[in-house]
C-alpha cells in the first residue's frame, strides 16, 4: 500500500482530463483484483475541498467545462471527500507551520499550508513505518516538499497520449 498526499492540482487532474490525468486516475483507482480494496490511500487537506471547487469554477469560466460537466465533476468530488478521501484537518499549528515554510521556500499561503499539513501527516505515519508521497502538479511545491524531505511525483512525469482529448494510444 502507497499513501498518496495530494494537493488541489494532483486531485483536479483525477475528474478532468489534464496531461497526467490517466495516470494520477491509475493511483488512485488501483484495486486488489480479490476484494476490490483500493491499494493506495489517498490524503488530503480539508482546505483542498475549497481550492478544488475553485479550480473546477475557473475552469467553468475560461469556458473548459461546460455547466453539466462543473456539477457532475463537483458532484463526484464531493462523494469521493466523504467515502473515498481521508481528510486531514488543518489546525492553528499548519498555518503556523505554513508561515515558516513561506520564508524557506517561494510558496504561495495555500501552498505552504498544503505542505505543512502534508509534513504533519508524514511525522504522524513516520510513527508506524509508513512512508508518505506528495503528489502535486506545482514544480515549486515540488521542490519545497523535496527539501523538506518528502518523496515526491508529479503527474505531469506521468503525460499519456490518452491525456489529450480526442487521441489513442
Amino acid at each position: 500500500m502507497t499513501v498518496l498526499y495530494l494537493d488541489a492540482s494532483a486531485v483536479v487532474k483525477y475528474y478532468v482530463l489534464e496531461p497526467g490525468s490517466t495516470w494520477m486516475r491509475a493511483m488512485l483507482n488501483a484495486s486488489d483484483e480479490l476484494t476490490g480494496a483500493f491499494l493506495n490511500t489517498a490524503i488530503i487537506a480539508d482546505v483542498s475541498v475549497a481550492e478544488v471547487a475553485a479550480a473546477f469554477a475557473v475552469l467553468h469560466r475560461h469556458g473548459i467545462l461546460r455547466r453539466r460537466t462543473l456539477d457532475a465533476v463537483f458532484d463526484h468530488f464531493m462523494d469521493d471527500v466523504l467515502r473515498r478521501y481521508y481528510l486531514a484537518g488543518t489546525t492553528r499549528d499548519h498555518f503556523f507551520d505554513a508561515a515558516r515554510l513561506t520564508r524557506q521556500h517561494p510558496l504561495k499561503a495555500y501552498d505552504a499550508v498544503q505542505l505543512a499539513v502534508a509534513l504533519h501527516q508524514q511525522r504522524a505515519l513516520r510513527t508506524v513505518r509508513q512512508p508518505l508521497t506528495f503528489v502535486s502538479g506545482d514544480q515549486k511545491q515540488l521542490t519545497a516538499a523535496s527539501a523538506e524531505g518528502l518523496p515526491v511525483e508529479n503527474p505531469f512525469d506521468h503525460v499519456s497520449p490518452q491525456d489529450v482529448p480526442g487521441t489513442r494510444a
